[in-house]
């Protein structure tokens, strides 16, 4: 019944590292956070009273090759999302994320080194149960080829997610992630990636200061320019269903439900959670009872349903 209740991390942790797009270093702290208090964002070399940003998908800004929060005083954070994923798989609802720098550290691209890091202190397990978004009408979003949709499941998130490159090594791959019952390894696992052709482009935007072959794939044509080339054939749509999850997290509390998404991204996602959360007769708050017997786990569960 632990996965029914909130969850915390049992000690404070410290990462270093780079920003992919602006290229500063940073620390990183995760710091455990009381129960009903969620995901926090703190910028420490801001003044106190303007460096609090929630994670919330309210507050996400340009979500433009990363995911951006930002709060009412234009202070933000940006590439939240392999660590939003990080938290979304690992079942972490509260903590404080502290960041002497406005973008989370790429690390090596993907989630690897944050659920190292949350695994390696250890999860704790609050006494308070966790509130889920139950959906309850098909949602969809188009944008030209692009789009993405949510529809009901009970109890579960599938994520059923198709890439489209021209390229002729990525070319078009799906994947479909049941996050109850795959593997989570090779998604954390999975990092980002880039066309060569598009470098110059991404950089004379600004971004990319940071990104180099140590911490994301890079495609010329039909051939991968890191060393060691993909660590899992799947690993490029695996990467997008890693920052489905990371923007996902942004909704405040995690989704049954099932994505079915072509060419989605996360200014997509960001839209859907708009649309979806906007329109309460779109979705209901369901929680955890232990009073009742589910039949096919042989557990006291039963779920209660509560119009938000």
């Amino acid at each position: 019944m632990s996965n029914n209740f909130q969850k915390t991390i049992n000690s404070k942790i410290e990462l270093q590292g780079v920003g992919l797009h602006n290229g500063i270093k940073v620390n990183l702290s995760l710091v455990p956070a009381e129960v009903n208090s969620g995901i926090v964002f703190k910028r420490i070399d801001i003044e106190s009273g303007k460096n609090i940003i929630e994670a919330n998908y309210k507050n996400v800004n340009a979500p433009i090759l990363c995911t951006k929060i930002k709060n009412l005083h234009d202070v933000s954070v940006s590439t939240i999302e392999h660590l939003m994923g990080a938290f979304y798989g690992e079942g972490i609802d509260n903590i404080l994320v502290e960041i002497d720098a406005p973008e989370i550290p790429i690390m090596d691209g993907s989630a690897f080194d944050f659920v190292e890091a949350i695994r390696s202190v250890g999860i704790k397990t609050q006494n308070s149960k966790k509130k889920f978004i139950k959906v309850i009408k098909k949602v969809e979003v188009k944008d030209g080829p692009k789009s993405i949709s949510i529809e009901p499941l009970s109890n579960e998130l599938i994520i059923d997610f198709e890439i489209v490159y021209k390229n002729p090594l990525i070319r078009t791959r799906r994947k479909k992630f049941n996050l109850n019952k795959d593997d989570l390894t090779s998604i954390y696992n999975s990092r980002t990636f880039c066309l060569y052709e598009d470098i110059d482009k991404i950089k004379n935007q600004g971004l990319a200061k940071g990104g180099s072959l140590e911490n994301a794939i890079v495609v010329h044509n039909n051939r991968i320019l890191n060393e060691d080339g993909l660590r899992h054939r799947h690993e490029f749509v695996e990467h997008k269903i890693l920052d489905c999850l990371g923007d996902l997290m942004l909704a405040g509390s995690r989704i049954y439900g099932h994505i079915i998404t072509s060419q989605g991204g996360h200014q997509l996602t960001n839209i859907l959670l708009n649309k979806l959360l906007s329109d309460k007769s779109n979705w209901e708050y369901q929680y955890i009872d232990i009073n009742q017997k589910d039949n096919k786990n042989n557990v006291n569960v039963a779920p209660i349903a509560v119009n938000a």
